[in-house]
């Protein structure tokens, strides 16, 4: 009889070593799929922040073409606009130039119609 109760025992207590064993292995394996899920799901928010990082740069390096292609056109158009003062300012200078000449002229013009007349009125 104690002998039976013996053997009850150890095949009970195998029985639960056994459930205990199976549980352990359940939970481990429930583990390992939290594990992985997570990993994944960290994976896909790494791989987006880096497609986001390289398109970031893909525009800040066009942004910074169309900047330096924008400072050349604004230089020129500045050239240009120098150019153009330039030429306006030699306009009022010729123009000035050409006032002063006829002043000149329409003088020397009086002075010869004067010196005209006193001739004429003397012959």
């Amino acid at each position: 009889m104690l002998s039976s109760m013996v053997k009850e025992h150890q095949a009970k207590q195998a029985s639960r070593k056994e459930k205990q064993e199976q549980k352990r292995k359940e939970a481990v394996a429930a583990a390992n799929n939290l594990t992985q899920a997570l990993v994944d799901h960290l994976n896909v928010g790494v791989a987006q922040a880096y497609l986001n990082q390289k398109r970031l740069d893909a525009e800040a390096k066009q942004l910074h073409h169309s900047a330096t292609n924008f400072a050349k056109q604004t230089q020129q158009w500045v050239n240009l606009v120098e150019s153009f003062s330039g030429a306006l300012k030699e306009i009022g200078d010729a123009e000035n130039w050409a006032h002063s000449i006829e002043g000149d002229m329409r003088t020397i013009t009086s002075a010869l119609e004067y010196a005209y007349k006193v001739t004429q009125e003397t012959t």
